[in-house]
């Protein structure tokens, strides 16, 4: 069986080493690539492959987004995390949001063909030395801790949020996400209210630290 797969990654370099990967791979295909986070759900709702290889820090929206709104969107495509970060925090974020596996971008090539044929197969794959354990921890700590403003936020208003963490003004904004600048104004005073945030800095260092942006 042929397995497809599309690739989402903003650094050029990454995206010509996965496809040689890929390449390897005869049972294998590629069937499209994004580089910016607000590109990856409409390709998969046009490609539909059976598999998505997703950065977890990119442009536009955010790997965890975008797993998010890929499984509502082509709930046929298994998403695949590629990340740098080893936190079982990010790792319990992507699974919740309804990523398959997780995949460190330290790992060698063939875990990463190990990985696709893991989740195609309806499988859960975590990169070592991640475990199963670690998640099903963090997961239990977690119950107690108080909830988390950023799950009060609508899917439009986590979009404004990395946008305005990027930099972006509302008029860019708008053009963007193919909205209107009063809209844009009211999503973002609608987040940072409920967020308990202040300025364009606050909004940007939540941003980092929740791992929505990276700081390269």
């Amino acid at each position: 069986m042929q397995v497809t797969i599309a690739l989402a990654d903003d650094h050029s370099v990454v995206l010509d080493g996965l496809k040689a990967l890929l390449a390897a791979e005869p049972d294998f295909k590629l069937v499209g690539e994004a580089t910016d986070g607000q590109e990856v759900t409409p390709l998969c709702e046009r490609v539909r492959p059976d598999v998505l290889l997703l950065d977890l820090m990119m442009p536009g929206l955010n790997g965890i987004e975008v797993t998010r709104l890929v499984k509502q969107r082509a709930p046929q495509t298994r998403v695949v995390i590629l990340s740098m970060h080893s936190d079982v925090a990010y790792v319990v974020e992507a699974l919740r949001n309804g990523a398959q596996g997780y995949v460190l971008k330290s790992a060698k090539g063939g875990e990463l063909a190990e990985a696709i044929r893991q989740v195609v197969a309806g499988r859960r794959y975590l990169s070592p030395p991640l475990s199963e354990d670690s998640v099903a921890s963090y997961e239990a700590r977690a119950k107690s801790a108080p909830p988390d403003p950023y799950d009060t936020l609508t899917g439009r208003e986590r979009e404004v949020l990395h946008l305005v963490a990027e930099g972006k003004s509302n008029v860019e904004i708008g053009e963007k996400l193919s909205i209107g600048k009063r809209t844009v104004e009211t999503h973002r005073a609608s987040l940072m209210r409920k967020l308990g945030l202040r300025s364009q800095a606050e909004v940007i260092r939540f941003a980092v630290k929740r791992g929505i942006v990276s700081v390269e």
